[in-house]
C-alpha cells in the first residue's frame, strides 16, 4: 500500500497514540481496530507541520462482537476499556461495538447501515476515504493498516465524500470544520 511505511513512523511516533494502541492491544478486545481522528489527523498534522498531537480530541476505538449486541453488553466494554486508561486518556477513548452500529446507526444520521461482518469494514462507510483508515497493534508490535480506499487521500490532503455514501448530507459542514483545522486540505464535492 502506498504511504504505508510514512503513514506508520507517523502514528510510531505519538507517544499518546501507542498508549492508547499497547493498552487496547493488552485489552485483547476482539477484532478491534482505532479509526478516525485519532489516526488521520496526526497525518494532516504532520504534513502541516503541526504537532502531532493538535486537535486530537478523542480515541474511536471499534471492535466486533456478534456474540451479544445488546447496550448492555457495550456497556461492560466501555467500562473495561475506560479503567484501563488513567485521566485525560480515561475521558477520550471512546469504544463502539462495530457489530451493533446497525441498530441506531439509521436512526441518528438517517441513513440505512447494513450490518458488518467485522471491523474492517467500518472504515468503507465513513464520510470520506481520508477518513477512512484503522490500524491495530498487533501482539508481535506490527501494525496492521486498514484503509479501504488506500492512504492517497490522506497524504494528498483531499477530502472528497465517500462514493458508497451518495446520501451523506452532513458533508459540507463536516468538510468545513475539516478546512478551519487543516486550511491546506482540498475540498473536492463533485456531487453538487
Amino acid at each position: 500500500m502506498k504511504h504505508a511505511e510514512e503513514f506508520e513512523a507517523i502514528l510510531r511516533s505519538s507517544t499518546p497514540l501507542m498508549r492508547v494502541m499497547r493498552t487496547l492491544r493488552d485489552l485483547d478486545l476482539p477484532d478491534w481496530l482505532l479509526f478516525s481522528g485519532a489516526v488521520y489527523q496526526r497525518v494532516l498534522n504532520h504534513l502541516g507541520g503541526r504537532d502531532l498531537d493538535y486537535g486530537i480530541k478523542d480515541y474511536d476505538v471499534g471492535y466486533f462482537d456478534a456474540s451479544d449486541i445488546s447496550y448492555e453488553a457495550e456497556d461492560v466494554v466501555i467500562r473495561r476499556v475506560a479503567a484501563a486508561f488513567e485521566p485525560p486518556l480515561r475521558e477520550m477513548v471512546e469504544v463502539r461495538n462495530q457489530a451493533r452500529v446497525h441498530v441506531w446507526f439509521e436512526g441518528k444520521f438517517g441513513e440505512p447501515y447494513p450490518p458488518l461482518s467485522c471491523s474492517a469494514e467500518a472504515p468503507a462507510r465513513f464520510v470520506s476515504p481520508m477518513f477512512a483508515i484503522g490500524a491495530r497493534l498487533e501482539r508481535d508490535d506490527s501494525l496492521t493498516i486498514v484503509a479501504p480506499f488506500g492512504l492517497e487521500d490522506l497524504f494528498d490532503r483531499v477530502l472528497r465524500p465517500n462514493p458508497n455514501r451518495p446520501a451523506e448530507r452532513n458533508f459540507a459542514g463536516i468538510a468545513a470544520r475539516a478546512k478551519a483545522r487543516w486550511p491546506e486540505i482540498e475540498v473536492v464535492d463533485q456531487r453538487r
